[in-house]
């Protein structure tokens, strides 16, 4: 069965969609079988596939309300060779239509759960809020991958972040917990760099993940080019920090 997580933050412009799209192809590079939902609206992590959200016949919106099913939906990446659930504009009105619907927070796990056995990993891309296309990710998922900059604003968005975690927990889903933090962005010569990174090792211990993704240009230019940035230049630091990545993901799965 798959094992199933969130890439979330709050706080947007933190990385999710350029982590999302890096650890789908790290983990297929790995021999990975890899499923990316898309829940942002935005479509950023569909277009990064090398998937033009403009032709979709079916997307994530489909699913959510009832009009189709991940056979009908998904599409592959042949960039990242993983396969995509689409998003594009369509997604924005499901925030309404969900509203009325019955069970309308597990409306991605129904759709999810006839597929779970064709993958070791499935992914989902949050939006930068938590509404119910967040919250219909964090009922699916095992567990939470949450991307941050060493950054000040960044910690304050963390201790809310978590208590939405916990409430989620609490009360919709017994399995939901934060596998671990990844550092993004990360510039080794500013000092409150190095201390928020400092703080967040002392205060989270070992859910702190040992790579560190540096601040790269090359990961920047790879969505440009409809490609994950471990696929457009494997040799850049950023894609490096990518790949171990993937590798750390993978043994961290076998102690969960």
């Amino acid at each position: 069965m798959a094992r199933i997580f969130c890439i979330a933050n709050q706080k947007g412009g933190v990385g999710k969609t350029t982590t999302c799209v890096n650890l789908a192809a790290g983990l297929a590079a790995a021999g990975q079988r890899v499923l990316l939902v898309d829940l942002d609206p935005q479509g950023n992590a569909t277009m990064g596939s090398g998937i033009d959200k403009r032709e979709l016949g079916k997307s994530v919106y489909h699913l959510l309300v009832g009009l189709g099913t991940v056979a009908e939906a998904r599409v592959r990446s042949e960039a990242g060779k993983y396969d995509v659930i689409p998003a594009n504009r369509d997604l924005a009105g499901a925030e309404v239509e969900l509203v009325g619907l019955e069970r309308r927070e597990n409306r991605l796990r129904d759709a999810l759960a006839l597929h779970a056995g064709e993958y070791d990993f499935i992914l989902i891309d949050c939006p930068p809020s938590l509404s119910l296309l967040t919250l219909n990710g964090l009922c699916v998922a095992h567990g939470v991958i949450i991307p941050m900059q060493c950054e000040y604003y960044a910690l304050e968005g963390l201790s809310d972040l978590v208590n939405s975690i916990k409430k989620v927990h609490a009360n919709l889903n017994r399995d939901l917990g934060i596998i671990g933090l990844l550092r993004v962005m990360f510039d080794p010569r500013v000092t409150l760099q190095q201390q928020v990174s400092a703080q967040l090792e002392a205060h989270f211990g070992d859910k702190v993940f040992t790579t560190i993704v540096p601040r790269n240009v090359r990961l920047a230019e790879a969505p440009s080019h409809g490609l994950p940035g471990v696929v457009f230049d494997r040799s850049a630091k950023g894609a490096q920090a990518y790949l171990a990545f993937a590798k750390e993901m993978i043994e961290r799965v076998k102690t969960l």
